[in-house]
């Protein structure tokens, strides 16, 4: 059975920075395609960042990008987004997901953490 567990969220100043970890437990190949997605109340879920070890690609939201990174160390099979430049409005619940297939093109994502909740507020 696959897990995933999120770790890092917080409160955090604007401008401040977090780390979102996300370990996975069970047989997930490293080529496999992860993702991190987030809720802010009241909105739907919309996807942030997505890598592909296997197709070599990363994808972030344009609302993150040149802020946020994603980055996986496949050796300890965990997924990283590193979150710089934190706005009020990044404020929201970050899960992290994995899909079923090496690609994230139209991926479907199987596997859901629990979540982390991040707030940026002074």
């Amino acid at each position: 059975e696959v897990q995933l567990v999120e770790s890092g969220g917080g409160l955090v100043q604007p401008g401040g920075s977090l780390r979102l970890s996300c370990a996975a437990s069970g047989y997930i190949p490293s080529s496999r395609c992860m993702g991190w997605f987030r809720q802010a109340p009241g909105k739907e879920r919309e996807g942030v960042a997505t890598i592909s070890i296997a197709e070599g690609t990363t994808y972030l939201a344009d609302s993150v990008k040149g802020r946020f990174t994603i980055s996986r160390d496949n050796a300890k099979n965990t997924v990283h987004l590193q979150m710089n430049s934190l706005k009020p409005e990044d404020t929201a619940m970050y899960y992290c997901a994995a899909a079923r297939g090496s690609s994230c093109r139209g991926a479907d994502f199987a596997y859901w953490g629990q979540g982390t909740q991040v707030t940026v507020s002074s």
